[in-house]
């Protein structure tokens, strides 16, 4: 399993309008091959600051498979307007699991 953990800063004043597009882009990801869930967290210090985080069940199934997909032009559509500035991904896996 590979965790995908986009952060995020949006625009002052964009939050809910945020919010709203990543609820509706939520049945995209759903469908997407190879993903398992998301969600989507909002920083409580830095309210404009948000992280998504998206499980898949391989690097490809993000990297090429939804990126390559006319899913994610959709993502971008519903989403992007709101961005402060390109959002930063890393890709993660499991190194200890604590409980």
């Amino acid at each position: 399993m590979v965790l995908e953990i986009a952060q995020i800063e949006v625009k002052p004043g964009h939050e809910s309008a945020f919010e709203a597009g990543v609820g509706q882009a939520a049945e995209l990801f759903r469908r997407a091959k190879g993903c398992r869930g998301m969600e989507l967290q909002r920083s409580v210090e830095v309210p404009t600051r948000y992280r998504l985080m998206v499980r898949w069940e391989t690097l490809e199934n993000h990297t090429v498979d939804f990126r390559e997909s006319a899913d994610f032009p959709a993502w971008r559509a519903l989403v992007s307007e709101h961005f402060a500035a390109p959002p930063q991904v890393e890709h993660t896996v499991l190194a200890v699991q604590g409980f």
